[in-house]
């Protein structure tokens, strides 16, 4: 087998033992492996999802994802492989200078889970270097008295690569005055010596020209040169001696450049050239080299650039003292950098959710935070806190990493975002601080139901109304947000007058007016009663109810409707007589006399249905008068003889609406001493009426109204003595405060055929209208038909009944409700 296929075997097998190791370490949260250095980019480093058992489509549904220490990014995750492959090539001298294990740290982050995996890789050495001198040219000045075996120090080979890459071994050549000795320092490091062999000879040989090989162990080794010219001098006895074998010194990192560190001095007892002192590093590291300076002169080392106590911590170096005589003297300086708090700590948001809903449980984790402190000691321990009160708290999770979670129920109606402060500080005197800013914005959830801006809404919207007419408006607010804060309007079906509610008014669903889908009626609905909901567009949704009261105004829209004296047709039609509006009076009448009563009524309430009755028209205008608010046709003075016996009234009957609607009634009043004049008049009238009738049809018609008339006074006197004596009766059974009798007052106006008697006393406050065909008596202690209450004239003549029982037949409480009384 060639030695590159023993390479490849042994590469192979070093990686199955990294994957082995990585597998079982993935169950401990931690997973290791190793590649080596100078991988191309892309490179393979281990198998991430399948160490830890993650599914290839789930890495991108989770958020998985690799963190880097440092601010170079070596490692990344390939989405389709799951693999963990190089982000760039990795030079392990370059990473761990003065480290002979070179490890990097990562984590990988599982968002959809909020978990962190730590993962180590562990560099391993090629022999990409050879060893290199420092001093590729040393010249050494030796005098030919040196004894033999005489050893001098050359200069040491330096090979940034580890184990068998690095330095293995040093060989001499070229001259047999000299041989090389090689001696282990005290870090185990070699270090050659070149040994006087065989005495010098000036005067043979004045220089000697030498070359000093460095080997490592690679495969295939790598070599390097150093040129060393010794020159033969006359003899110097004394070698300087330094002061300390070794200075010893602590500087904090924060030094100022230029400050001496230390002296180093070296004395030598020859004099002249011999003893003139010249100090130089004979050992020093590349990067110590660019951090310290010495005075050749003087032996002050003082600082050139700044110290770093978290990339070395401690420096070591030699110093030699070569007098004029190429004699000389080493002494060892170890240089101690000690920790200052000048690292902040570095606070840094690894995941985070950006919104959180309002009913989120307690202990829900919004983000994932990473810190870390480049100081050592009490300078890098850190401690994270809130800055704020706020419904969050912080707990430790893996490592440096902490996990910020709810502690409080959250409610966007009160606070919808917050910027949560999470402040870092570390151990320091003074502390160093740093801080990182979450914004979390709060998902609303449906939770506020719709409120009313008042408890309960009333309006009042006059009758006759335009279909479409805007009553009022409701608003109801929702305290949440969004969809859920979007309210709409709707009734509650219901039913009016056997109607659907939702045929006389309607809603608008976004914006709650409420309309009037047709013309109201006063005298059909005088309220309604209707309630509105409100919902918002939650799921599910939630809705609130308020009651509206919605009074219909009566405007004057009816005219009054005479009940009595009917009208032509109305009255053909109810008895058949052509004179159902004749009213009789005698002659003998005083003034003041009740001769006759027309009854209106309004359809309309209030001012508009109170009602006033004026006298338009008449025969002989002095003879008669009307009540104002009682319509009753009185005689104004007693008639004459030369008053004609037949009088044609016109009454004006007007309600108080604005504007004022009134109608009209037509009275025919004949007045006669007997009753063989009244026949006579009424024949002559009933002549005038239809002159071509038979006269044995109008006599007929007289006699049977003069019966009616008789009877009817017959029935009013038995009425009226039986009123008499169940008003005795009552006395004797009941106590006198049993109440007022309630029962048909006997002063009320009764009218048959269209003859009507009346009596010396009437009351306004009940009629009996003629075309009924059941008598009904409506008594009640207001005004009847909603017309205002007729006062006695001061001139009335005194009624037939007495006050006491006008008083027995009205009801006892003037306030209560009428009745109807078949």
């Amino acid at each position: 087998m060639s030695a590159a296929g023993r390479r490849w075997g042994r590469r192979q097998r070093a990686l199955l033992w990294a994957v082995l190791l990585a597998a079982w370490e993935a169950a401990w949260g931690q997973l290791r492996y190793s590649v080596p250095e100078e991988m191309p980019k892309g490179s393979f480093v281990g198998d991430v999802a399948k160490d830890l058992g993650l599914q290839l489509l789930e890495l991108s549904d989770r958020g998985v994802r690799i963190l880097n220490k440092g601010r170079t990014q070596y490692f990344s995750l390939h989405g389709k492989t799951g693999h963990l492959v190089t982000a760039e090539r990795i030079d392990r001298e370059q990473l761990c200078r003065l480290v002979e294990k070179c490890v990097l740290s990562c984590e990988l982050i599982v968002e959809g889970e909020m978990q962190v995996y730590g993962i180590e890789v562990e560099i391993t050495d090629i022999n990409d270097n050879a060893p290199s001198f420092r001093e590729e040219e040393k010249d050494l000045r030796l005098s030919e008295t040196t004894a033999l075996g005489s050893r001098f120090p050359l200069p040491d080979a330096h090979d940034p690569d580890s184990g068998r890459n690095s330095l293995q071994s040093y060989e001499l050549s070229g001259d047999e005055h000299f041989s090389l000795a090689v001696q282990a320092g005290p870090g185990g490091d070699q270090r050659p010596e070149l040994v006087l062999a065989k005495a010098l000879d000036r005067e043979e040989a004045a220089f000697h020209e030498l070359v000093l090989r460095a080997s490592d162990g690679g495969d295939p080794a790598r070599t390097g040169t150093a040129r060393i010219r010794v020159t033969v001098l006359d003899a110097n006895d004394n070698a300087p001696v330094f002061s300390q074998a070794e200075y010893t010194v602590r500087v904090p990192e924060d030094v100022p450049v230029g400050s001496v560190l230390v002296t180093v001095t070296a004395t030598d007892a020859d004099e002249g050239m011999n003893g003139q002192m010249k100090y130089s590093f004979h050992k020093i590291s590349d990067r110590a080299s660019e951090l310290f300076f010495l005075d050749s002169e003087t032996g002050e080392i003082t600082v050139k650039d700044e110290l770093d106590f978290e990339e070395i911590t401690s420096h070591e170096l030699e110093v030699q003292a070569h007098d004029g005589g190429e004699l000389f003297d080493t002494a060892k300086v170890v240089i101690s950098v000690t920790d200052v708090n000048d690292n902040a700590p570095e606070l840094t948001v690894s995941s985070a959710v950006s919104a959180i809903s309002e009913d989120a449980p307690l202990g829900t984790v919004v983000a994932l935070l990473h810190v870390q402190d480049g100081d050592s000691g009490a300078n890098g321990e850190v401690r994270c806190l809130l800055q704020q009160d706020v419904p969050f708290r912080l707990e430790k999770s893996f490592k440096d990493y902490y996990r910020l979670v709810t502690s409080r129920e959250l409610d966007r109606e009160q606070v919808s975002e917050y910027n949560v402060t999470v402040r870092a500080a570390d151990g320091g005197s003074p502390a160093l601080q740093s801080s990182a800013v979450l914004a979390l914005r709060v998902l609303d959830v449906n939770d506020n139901a719709p409120v009313f801006e008042q408890e309960r809404y009333s309006a009042r919207l006059a009758e006759n109304n335009a279909a479409g007419a805007l009553v009022l408006t409701v608003r109801a607010t929702d305290a949440d947000w969004g969809q859920n804060a979007r309210v709409r309007y709707r009734l509650r079906e219901g039913r009016v007058r056997g109607a659907p509610l939702s045929s006389y008014v309607s809603v608008q669903a976004e914006t709650g007016a409420l309309y009037a889908l047709r013309s109201l009626d006063y005298e059909q609905v005088r309220e309604l009663q209707l309630w509105v909901r409100a919902e918002d567009g939650g799921a599910p949704a939630l809705s609130s109810n308020v009651s509206v009261r919605l009074l219909i105004v009566d405007e004057n829209d009816n005219a009054p409707q005479v009940l009595y004296p009917a009208s032509a047709a109305a009255a053909a039609a109810g008895s058949g007589a052509a004179w159902s509006g004749v009213e009789l009076a005698p002659r003998w009448a005083e003034a003041g006399a009740l001769v006759a009563k027309v009854v209106a009524v309004d359809a309309d309430a209030g001012q508009n249905a109170w009602l006033s009755y004026e006298l338009a028209k008449a025969t002989e205008p002095g003879l008669f008068r009307v009540g104002l608010h009682s319509g009753e046709v009185r005689t104004a003075r007693s008639p004459l003889a030369r008053d004609a016996a037949r009088h044609s009234l016109v009454v004006v009957v007007k309600d108080h609406g604005r504007p004022a609607l009134s109608a009209t009634a037509t009275l025919s009043v004949v007045l006669a001493e007997s009753v063989a004049e009244l026949l006579a008049e009424l024949g002559s009238a009933a002549e005038a009426a239809a002159p071509g009738e038979a006269a044995g049809s109008l006599t007929r018609w007289l006699v049977l109204a003069v019966a009616a008339v008789s009877c009817l006074f017959v029935a009013f006197l038995l009425l009226l003595l039986a009123l008499r004596l169940r008003r005795w009766r009552r006395r004797q059974l009941l106590p006198p405060a049993s109440g007022a009798l309630r029962g048909v007052p006997v002063s009320h106006f009764v009218g048959i055929d269209g003859v009507r008697a009346f009596l010396q006393s009437y009351s306004h406050d009940v009629s009996l209208t003629a075309d009924s065909r059941k008598s009904q008596l409506r008594l009640s202690g207001a005004s009847c038909c909603d017309t205002l209450p007729a006062r006695p004239l001061p001139d009335e003549p005194a009624p037939l009944l007495g006050e006491e029982d006008v008083a027995a037949a009205l009801p006892a409480d003037p306030s209560a409700p009428s009745c109807l009384l078949s």
